[in-house]
């Protein structure tokens, strides 16, 4: 751990790495959340039972960081991957989101997630077993507070009268809401409240499957991204195949100069990948 945060230290700042990956030609970049991850005397696993990645412990608050992209770029798709709604006021959400939004001229796609660090969730408030629920009433409440005037919400864990909120999103009726997750409950979630999913990187036929699914509960075609995506033609090429829109190249807790050859590498790839 001592090596890794020595590591961070030195690496790239979010306004140089969104420039650098514009200038690259890369369509999109992917900022996740973690507002912080609570000690504990065992190991330190996530909600899977997995070990936790220790990039986990240093992440910068995704809207302020992508708004910093933002600043220094101007077609670059800006994608938080996932925001952990469930631990947030919608309030202050909808507003910075919509600030975000309005920006950078309407290149916002809003990926939520329930959250899979259960201490993290506990800390905010929110019982591991109520986050599906929370994430859905937070979604919606914030739906309202993008494209309503004078905005109201009652539910059993979101409540408020009528309030103004501004500034609203540049993008209508709203900046996308891309659903993270692959179980059946975040399927659903996808199908009624979602406009696309960000999905993990599955084995191909397992993503066939859960695509196939998930076109069935929604009822329509469902744009998918995929995070985590390893720079392998043949995982590309079947992701595609499938449908996939978009998949999220990994760029590792490196050097700043070091970063900057890895998008070198990442930019060859997709040039030789797309003739």
């Amino acid at each position: 751990m001592r090596d890794f945060l020595r590591r961070q230290r030195g690496t790239i700042g979010y306004p140089e790495l969104g420039k650098a990956a514009e200038e690259r030609g890369f369509e999109s970049l992917f900022v996740p959340e973690h507002t912080h991850i609570p000690v504990t005397d065992g190991p330190r696993l996530d909600g899977s039972g997995e070990p936790m990645d220790p990039t986990w412990f240093r992440m910068p608050d995704p809207f302020v960081a992508l708004g910093a992209v933002a600043a220094v770029t101007e077609r670059l798709t800006l994608i938080t991957a996932v925001s952990l709604l469930v631990q947030r006021d919608p309030i202050i959400f909808a507003k910075e989101a919509a600030t975000l939004d309005l920006l950078s001229g309407g290149r916002l796609i809003v990926g939520v997630g329930a959250g899979n660090v259960l201490d993290e969730l506990r800390n905010h408030g929110v019982e591991p077993a109520q986050r599906g629920a929370v994430l859905d009433e937070r979604m919606d409440a914030v739906k309202r507070l993008w494209t309503q005037d004078e905005a109201e919400y009652h539910g059993k864990f979101v409540d408020f009268n009528p309030v103004y909120s501004w500034p609203k999103p540049v993008q209508q009726p709203h900046p996308p809401f891309y659903v993270g997750g692959w179980s059946r409950p975040a399927l659903r979630r996808v199908a009624k409240r979602g406009d696309g999913w960000l999905a993990p990187p599955l084995p191909a036929d397992d993503m066939r499957t859960k695509v196939a699914d998930l076109r069935d509960l929604a009822g329509r075609e469902v744009p998918v991204s995929v995070t985590y995506t390893p720079s392998d033609v043949e995982v590309v090429h079947a992701y595609e195949e499938i449908g996939v829109e978009r998949v999220a190249l990994i760029v590792p807790t490196l050097s700043r100069d070091e970063t900057l050859t890895h998008l070198d590498t990442l930019a060859e790839f997709v040039a030789k990948y797309s003739n």
